[in-house]
């Protein structure tokens, strides 16, 4: 009897455990205890979860992951990532249904002091965890995390192939370095594809899946050598290598080929990353239904943008045909010279702040031998202008980090005036090599001779000056007895060429960019004033209130220039540029709408007068070749500009439709030109612009009646009392006769 009860006690509490097992996987399952994805994320787990980046034309032109999934098929995985993968990782990877009970079997011996041990966690379980990732839990919520991994790892082997599963694994392992996926970790640290992988950096990567930065071979290269070398061990344990082949494999160093890759590939890639970085503050200041903050890497949002993917490719396409004409003439004019001559301790800064310059000092390598090291010249990737962006050559680490610092960059944005819509974004040539945007608000160039409109527009509102009015050609002289100035000492400017005499009407000196006329207004006007309404027209950079802004002196964005001559082309208005429409959360549910602010900078006969005068610099100014040269024929307006040294090459184009600006220079301003004929404005950055609405003109049929050449500039509605023919202004003794670039 005694017997008969103890079996039913034990019976008893064997099946009940069996059955509150069930319960609770049950219960797991239907998600009753936490989240689970559902069937439609588990079949389609990548774009379920993506954030899209759409255009005004409703193309996506890119997509925010949790991680960098790349594209690769299980067929084009090369064999020694599956062998290392199977042989370090799963083994019976083909046999199991998600989860392995002979690994974990495995490893409850090693809990009780046994023979066994190691990880039981399968390849399908690994992908479970990568595709939802765990946040930070306490061990108990560890447990039942686990627990979920093996049912979505059991979900995972019915909706997927083995070799689906084995490819998505590949595709979502994290690794160091900004990598992520196999693809970009095989390009990353070795340069190639990864069906070219050798045995020896397949074992590299497949060890790093285990702790990627502990493992990294670049920064940690002796953890990551013997790491590599378990993974080979591993490897002909299980037969997938002969024992001659892993003897000679573990005597081999670590060889990289390292190309950090930080942005995704495609289309506006600078503004993507800017749009990333917005994005992620929107999300800290914006809350779920369940009082969670968004995240742009898994929670499905759709980003309406206000680009327009035609015109970005044509801004693209115009930046890279003629970036790679002038810079042909760059390296031409720099042969047998060296730009760093004069400035060795910038160029000491720059040297030894290079990855591999950092790893050799951490190692104790006196100058001399991080020297020998870095000027030794090896094949390696740098960038290029041929199609694929890139080339290898024999080149030194030392003289690869010269040629890039020597490679001109280009910013260049498009507005639709009335909205404030950004159209296109360019902010460099190529994202994977340089990564500093030139258009961001926060990129800050000396604006040259741009900057001049801006006086000219206080002197004509606060003056009343007619565009025929007349100026002396002279230098003049800023005192520093005028307390307007506030100067340490007196300061002159002078002509760009030196010449002077006559009498100039500012329209003509504003064609033209006479430094003289612009200091006569200024002069005149004093800075404050200038500051005034360039901080009206919406640029918030700080601006010194001095004489010298005149000529151009202070640092602003290209992105805050544009939108200040939107001014110009709304009658007075400035519109304040935007790049997103809307925000809608993975349902179409939308989270957040936007419109451009405006407000009324200038009244509409100022802003007529200034209209015309920025007319005659494209129509018989620096900007003329415009017409001769590029045969654009329509109504535009524009200010080129250049700074003292060629520095900074811009110019700034209006059209009735669009508005767009260009800036050229290399990162480092000594770095330049030493020549009006190749570094001013109207030679290196106005052929951009010309290009790109070359292009958009071409494809009218695209655009309709969006952008079309024959589209004028508004008249004024109200009378205008400033004169604005020259042969009928009173006191003209120029003898210009009407207005003299019509």
């Amino acid at each position: 009897m005694k017997n008969k009860k103890f079996f039913l006690v034990l019976w008893t509490g064997f099946l009940g455990s069996i059955l509150l097992v069930v319960v609770l996987f049950y219960l797991i399952a239907i998600g009753k205890m936490g989240y689970m994805p559902s069937f439609e994320e588990l079949e389609n787990p990548n774009s379920s979860l993506a954030t899209e980046v759409i255009s005004t034309d409703k193309q996506v032109i890119g997509r925010y992951y949790l991680q960098n999934r790349s594209n690769i098929a299980y067929e084009n995985i090369n064999a020694n990532l599956k062998n290392a993968l199977l042989a370090t990782e799963d083994i019976r990877f083909f046999d199991h249904t998600g989860v392995d009970l002979r690994a974990l079997m495995r490893v409850a011996k090693g809990l009780v002091g046994q023979d066994g041990g190691g990880g039981g966690s399968t390849v399908t379980q690994q992908l479970a965890k990568n595709l939802f990732p765990r946040e930070h839990l306490s061990k108990i919520q560890l447990v039942f995390r686990k627990l979920k991994e093996w049912i979505i790892a059991v979900k995972l082997e019915r909706s997927y192939t083995k070799e689906e599963i084995m490819a998505m694994y590949f595709n979502t392992v994290p690794f160091s370095d900004n990598a992520f996926g196999i693809k970009s970790a095989s390009y990353v640290y070795f340069g190639k594809p990864t069906d070219s992988l050798k045995i020896e950096e397949a074992a590299i990567l497949v060890g790093m899946l285990k702790a990627p930065s502990q493992y990294n071979p670049r920064s940690r290269s002796e953890a990551s050598l013997q790491r590599r070398n378990v993974v080979i061990d591993q490897m002909y344990r299980y037969n997938f290598i002969s024992k001659v082949q892993r003897d000679s494999l573990f005597k081999l160093p670590i060889k990289l080929d390292f190309h950090p890759d930080t942005q995704r590939e495609g289309m506006a890639a600078y503004f993507r990353e800017y749009l990333r970085l917005w994005m992620k503050e929107w999300c800290e200041q914006h809350r779920k239904p369940d009082g969670s903050k968004y995240n742009i890497y898994k929670d499905g949002l759709k980003i309406f943008t206000t680009l327009d993917s035609r015109l970005q490719k044509y801004a693209e396409q115009a930046q890279r045909e003629h970036l790679k004409e002038v810079q042909q003439k760059f390296f031409a004019y720099w042969t047998g010279k060296d730009p760093w001559k004069e400035f060795p301790t910038e160029w000491q800064a720059i040297y030894s702040h290079c990855p591999q310059y950092i790893d050799l000092k951490k190692q104790g390598k006196t100058e001399e031998e991080i020297d020998a090291v870095l000027k030794k010249p090896g094949m390696r990737r740098v960038f290029s202008y041929d199609d694929a962006g890139e080339k290898d050559t024999l080149i030194s680490v030392y003289d690869s980090i010269r040629y890039h610092r020597m490679i001109l960059q280009n910013g260049f944005l498009a507005i639709d005036p009335e909205s404030g819509f950004i159209r296109a974004w360019a902010g460099g040539v190529n994202y994977k090599y340089f990564q500093y945007d030139h258009v961001n608000i926060n990129t800050k160039r000396q604006i040259g001779s741009t900057f001049k409109p801006f006086v000219y527009t206080v002197a004509i509102r606060d003056k009343g000056y007619s565009p025929c009015f007349q100026v002396p050609n002279q230098p003049v002289t800023f005192e520093k007895s005028d307390p307007r100035f506030g100067l340490l000492q007196d300061w002159t400017p002078r002509n760009s060429d030196g010449k002077y005499g006559g009498m100039l009407t500012l329209r003509k000196a504003l064609a033209n960019s006479i430094n003289s006329v612009t200091a006569y207004l200024m002069h005149e006007i004093g800075p404050e004033a200038v500051v005034k309404l360039v901080q009206t027209m919406g640029v918030k950079s700080d601006i010194p209130v001095q004489p010298s802004i005149c000529l151009g002196s202070a640092d602003i964005s290209l992105f805050e220039m544009v939108g200040a001559y939107t001014t110009y082309a709304n009658s007075g208005t400035h519109v304040e540029p935007i790049f997103i429409t809307r925000i809608e959360d993975r349902n179409g549910n939308v989270l957040q709408d936007f419109v451009a602010n405006k407000n009324e900078a200038l009244d509409e006969q100022t802003t007529y007068v200034m209209t015309e005068m920025l007319r005659s610099v494209v129509q018989g100014g620096t900007a003329s070749r415009l017409r001769y040269r590029w045969k654009l024929m329509g109504d535009i307006l524009g200010k080129t500009g250049t700074t003292q040294n060629y520095s900074d090459g811009w110019f700034i184009g209006l059209t009735p439709d669009l508005i767009a600006g260009s800036w050229v220079g290399c990162d480092d301003r000594y770095i330049r030109f030493h020549s009006m004929e190749n570094g001013q404005g109207a030679s290196t950055a106005l052929p951009i612009w010309a290009k790109f609405f070359q292009k958009v003109y071409t494809d009218s049929l695209n655009f309709k009646n969006e952008i079309n050449a024959e589209h004028k500039f508004p008249q004024p509605t109200e009378r205008i009392n400033i004169e604005m023919d020259c042969g009928k202004f009173k006191g003209n003794s120029s003898g210009e006769k009407g207005n003299e670039y019509e």
